[in-house]
């Protein structure tokens, strides 16, 4: 059976072989993403700008950074602001070499959207106008994320007429919670962002893609969202923070996990007997004998703190157990 057979009978529920593994560190992955670039006639106006015009800043410590120059200075720019051109034919030029690569190697192949609604909304506008603005201003919230939405909804329709059903699935990141809660109210997010997130899955589904979200943070009640919306899989990286037994006991079966062992409270302590049982607590009460389970990796062990690379291969070793007892069969043998 293919990569792209395990994880979309995964994502189904329809009893993969195995649990399908996403540690490119390890020489190990059963997906690929899509080689997007920006337009060759893209040139910031300021170092870190990127297609938004929103300018990042970075730490001494390596990781993704952070915006701190927001584009919109008035409510008023929402209509000339800038956005990305996804219809420009350089952006996808490196696209139809790895295609091949990648149906030669039976991968499950993703294309991704980094910040897909709420996260692009802040780093247009700033963190705090928004969250004003949702309550003091609606319309001009509203006219902000439908053009962020449309924007999103032309790279989707992109990928469709270009590729079609050679891709596979759309995964995005829309971070929204603090330790404790969401940064909204769940009315809120229902009444405001739902309906949007539904008319962005529903043309992903249209295409024949599976849904896949990114959100970190105590996002308890907005997995039930996500789930209305029709996504099909939900990355969560704090599982110790969200409850492991009340997330299995609210959702499990009803939308496809992919995680790992906790990046704050469990890898960086370097605690393997607190990997384990983060494991068997994933295994027992998000995974199902039928599926609804990806072991991914996080990308970056420098920025939450894992220093010794052991501590890395004996969750994958957990995992790989994990898996034997779920559905038969271990996963691949690492190969970095």
């Amino acid at each position: 059976m293919t990569s792209c057979e395990i994880v979309r009978r995964a994502l189904q529920f329809r009893r993969p072989p195995r649990m399908p593994v996403m540690f490119g560190s390890l020489g190990v992955d059963d997906t690929a993403w899509l080689p997007l670039q920006a337009p060759a006639g893209f040139r910031p106006r300021v170092e870190g700008e990127d297609e938004w015009g929103c300018v990042w800043s970075k730490s001494e410590l390596a990781n993704m950074g952070q915006v701190k120059g927001h584009p919109l200075r008035s409510l008023a720019d929402i209509e000339s602001m800038r956005r990305p051109d996804y219809d420009d034919d350089t952006r996808y030029a490196k696209v139809p070499e790895a295609l091949d690569r990648f149906e030669a190697e039976g991968k499950y192949v993703i294309a991704g959207i980094f910040m897909v609604l709420f996260e692009r909304m802040h780093t247009l506008y700033g963190f705090e106008n928004v969250l004003c603005g949702l309550l003091e201003d609606r319309p001009a919230m509203e006219r902000l994320a439908d053009r962020i939405v449309e924007t999103h909804l032309a790279f989707v329709d992109n990928i469709g007429r270009r590729f079609g059903p050679r891709v596979h699935g759309i995964s995005m990141t829309d971070d929204w919670g603090t330790q404790q809660a969401a940064f909204v109210s769940f009315d809120l997010w229902m009444d405001f962002f739902f309906p949007r997130y539904r008319r962005l899955f529903g043309r992903m589904h249209g295409w024949g893609y599976d849904v896949w979200v990114h959100s970190c943070g105590k996002v308890n009640e907005i997995i039930e969202g996500y789930i209305r919306a029709g996504a099909d899989a939900v990355n969560l990286q704090q599982p110790r923070a969200l409850g492991i037994e009340e997330i299995g006991r609210r959702y499990r079966g009803r939308i496809s996990f992919q995680s790992l062992a906790d990046i704050q409270a469990t890898l960086p302590s370097a605690d393997k007997a607190k990997i384990d049982e983060d494991v068997r607590a994933l295994e027992t009460h998000w995974a199902t004998p039928r599926g609804g389970f990806i072991f991914a990796d996080y990308g970056d062990d420098a920025a939450i703190g894992v220093k010794d690379p052991s501590v890395k291969r004996h969750m994958y070793a957990r995992f790989s157990e994990a898996s034997e007892r779920l559905y038969g069969e271990p996963l691949p043998e690492p190969r970095a």
